[in-house]
């Protein structure tokens, strides 16, 4: 179960049952994702801002939170070694070091905070995107780093940019609300990010950025072979319509529960030789019930770091969207190791070794 053979790009993988699994239901939940969100959009239009917020706070304990609350068992599992003191000892240093460093800086510049979320959030879906198509899609279009790296910017990009375009108000809300907790006038900062010159341009910019995307890998395949390149297109094109279309914040937190954090998930599970095993036979019930184990004692004391912030924030926050904010602040604090976990996991699985 530790990955015998090596898919594309070198990356380790369990029984081919097992990867196909994984990826019927991450392929079936995103489409389902996108079309019927999209769909309810379009004909009942945008539900009011309260009933938004809902996918984001049952992340706590759905997908969300505890995607991540596994990294103390992830490198070992993948590099087919026992979970020892010094292992636990290294991710929980990590968490310490890198999470209180970058809490620091919510404290003292929180708008370049924010952008920092913003950047790094980008850079990891991108991440989770990039291995579900190498090592479940077997998306053969980006056999080199730099199709790799592209992939990795326009996957990330679009839940972080085109919500950017779509829905400026939105978007410099959420960013008030966040900075706001620590200081409300360092929001303004941030303002010529939502000004209509810089939306144009990222528009633009981003935009050729998936064309280019799109059509290298179009030339990159022949006519037989394209399946991976269709699903890889079709998921963008889907995406660019949902953030497009769906309010931001509904959008990420559904996206941040059933896109990201359920591939991930999928990811952690083929590392690991019991919950891959069970997906084998089919078990997904049982692999699930082994995460949840696995990833329960650090979701814990993630809701541990959700409090300490709380207490310790200038602005006690009093609205819903101030409690989100927090907790928003708590997912960016966790993110940052959480992403070096990650980029080692790619190292080991050689994500980016064509």
């Amino acid at each position: 179960m530790s990955g015998d053979t090596a898919s594309s790009g070198g990356i380790p993988h369990t029984d081919a049952a097992a990867r196909r699994l994984a990826a019927r239901l991450s392929l079936g939940v995103g489409l389902v994702l996108i079309v019927a969100v999209v769909s309810i959009t379009i004909i009942m239009g945008s539900p009011p801002l309260a009933y938004q917020y809902v996918p984001l706070a049952l992340s706590v304990v759905v997908l969300g939170l505890p995607h991540g609350a596994v990294d103390h068992l992830v490198l070992s599992r993948a590099r087919g070694d026992p979970v020892t003191p010094r292992s636990l000892a290294f991710v929980g240093g990590l968490y310490l070091l890198v999470g209180s460093a970058y809490a620091a800086v919510w404290f003292l510049a929180p708008a370049v905070a924010f952008v920092l979320f913003i950047l790094v959030t980008l850079i990891h879906w991108g991440q989770g995107d990039v291995y579900a198509l190498l090592a479940l899609v077997r998306a053969d279009h980006l056999e080199t780093r730099a199709s790799r790296l592209l992939a990795l910017i326009v996957r990330g990009g679009l839940p972080m940019l085109v919500p950017l375009i779509a829905f400026p108000a939105q978007y410099a809300f959420v960013a008030e609300t966040l900075v706001g907790l620590f200081d409300p006038d360092a929001a303004a900062a941030l303002e010529p990010a939502f000004s209509q010159p810089v939306r144009a341009a990222v528009a633009i910019g981003f935009g050729s950025l998936i064309v280019l995307a799109t059509g290298f890998g179009f030339v990159r395949t022949s006519s037989g072979d394209r399946g991976p390149w269709i699903v890889d297109t079709a998921e963008t094109i889907g995406l660019v319509a949902y953030f497009a279309i769906v309010p931001p914040i509904l959008a990420i937190g559904l996206y941040f529960c059933f896109w990201h954090s359920l591939r991930h998930i999928l990811r952690t599970m083929l590392v690991d030789p019991a919950a891959g095993a069970a997906l084998e036979r089919g078990a997904l019930s049982a692999a699930s019930r082994r995460f949840a184990r696995d990833a329960a004692p650090l979701t814990a004391g993630g809701l541990l770091v959700l409090v300490g912030i709380g207490l310790l924030v200038p602005r006690t926050p009093a609205t819903v969207p101030d409690v989100l904010a927090l907790y928003l602040v708590t997912i960016a604090v966790l993110t940052l190791p959480h992403v070096v976990v990650v980029t080692l996991l790619d190292r080991e699985q050689r994500l980016w070794s064509p």
